[in-house]
């Protein structure tokens, strides 16, 4: 069980920095002009739900992972 729970934090914490930081990326991108058509706060839905989505997941990741090892070390294991 801390095996798995900490293979779900890793996971979760690598997929929520990967994605926040592409999404940092665009969203920067998209208001300092150089993004060409795809520039300004018209890109902001697209952003939150391409890159949003995936961050959510890591972050749920991270938490399902925590509660593992916290209810694992609560047994003992």
């Amino acid at each position: 069980m801390k095996f798995f729970g900490g293979l779900l934090m890793g996971l979760g914490i690598l997929i929520a920095t990967l994605s926040g930081l592409c999404s940092a990326f665009f969203l920067v991108t998209s208001f300092t002009g150089s993004g060409g058509e795809f520039s300004g706060p018209s890109m902001l839905p697209l952003i939150a739900v391409i890159g949003g989505l995936p961050f959510l997941s890591g972050v749920g990741l991270f938490f399902w992972g925590r509660w593992l090892l916290r209810r694992a070390r609560e047994r003992g294991e």
